[in-house]
């Protein structure tokens, strides 16, 4: 049977084969990855690597044994940044005044990055920037409850009425919205204008769209936490590398 002929816009395959990413990051030479596809000692994303397979370095986590490879070419990068009102978290949106990467300093801006869960342009606090798109979207996706903490001020105290529907949750526009947790330093937020709320979820301004639904007005919101990464004294406009030490902390720990 004759091969279909390859287009031009499918000569050249965008992503390395298995064997060639592991002898380009230096593991061994190409014959050699071949044998240890074969020998089923490589695995891409949890499961057993198949010779031939092509991967994405900048997004498949690949092991040999227990050890993650990572191509030389990619660093990880993620940085913490305490973004203060006003800025967009986007790479490009025209209408936008300013946008967050404005916020690094040039020699950090001609990388890649993308946020990894966006806070809206009259919030402020903790976003993650990253180049990483498999920690992103770990960061990002339902599935894995990463729980965010936010300090919230409010214009008129909190009714009891409204603490209770918030936690329970209610359609709004088609979506189900909910608050996971809502508390205030002196213990019940009923009463109080400070509140902290945590969410192990997030549809676009979820909290403000809850708030609003009981006629509170958002004076002030800041995210604190992302799972056990917190803000600290990180000055506002301001900016940290995250540790490698860190990146667990992100996420909920699993129960075995």
């Amino acid at each position: 049977m004759s091969k279909k002929p390859l287009n031009n816009k499918t000569e050249t395959p965008p992503f390395p084969k298995l064997q060639k990413f592991l002898a380009d990051s230096g593991i061994c030479s190409r014959r050699a990855g071949e044998e240890l596809i074969r020998e089923g000692q490589v695995s891409v994303n949890g499961e057993t690597a198949r010779l031939g397979s092509r991967v994405n370095p900048e997004r498949d986590v690949i092991k040999v044994g227990q050890k993650r490879i990572q191509s030389k070419s990619f660093k990880s990068i993620v940085y913490v940044v305490n973004k203060p009102k006003g800025f967009t978290c986007s790479n490009d949106d025209p209408h936008a005044d300013r946008l967050i990467f404005e916020l690094l300093e040039a020699r950090h801006r001609s990388a890649r990055l993308f946020c990894a869960g966006r806070l809206d342009v009259d919030s402020e606090g903790l976003v993650i920037l990253t180049n990483d798109g498999k920690l992103a979207h770990r960061l990002t996706h339902p599935s894995q409850q990463v729980r965010k903490k936010y300090q919230v001020e409010i214009n008129d105290p909190l009714e009891s009425d409204a603490f209770r529907a918030m936690l329970e949750g209610f359609e709004d526009e088609g979506e189900f919205l909910r608050l996971d947790e809502i508390r205030s330093k002196s213990g019940n937020p009923v009463g109080s204008t400070k509140l902290e709320i945590t969410m192990g979820h997030g549809k676009k301004r979820e909290i403000r769209r809850c708030l609003h639904r009981f006629k509170y007005k958002v004076k002030k919101l800041r995210r604190v936490a992302i799972g056990g990464v917190r803000l600290g004294k990180l000055p506002l406009g301001t900016y940290r590398d995250l540790k490698e030490s860190e990146i667990d902390l992100l996420f909920p720990k699993q129960i075995s």
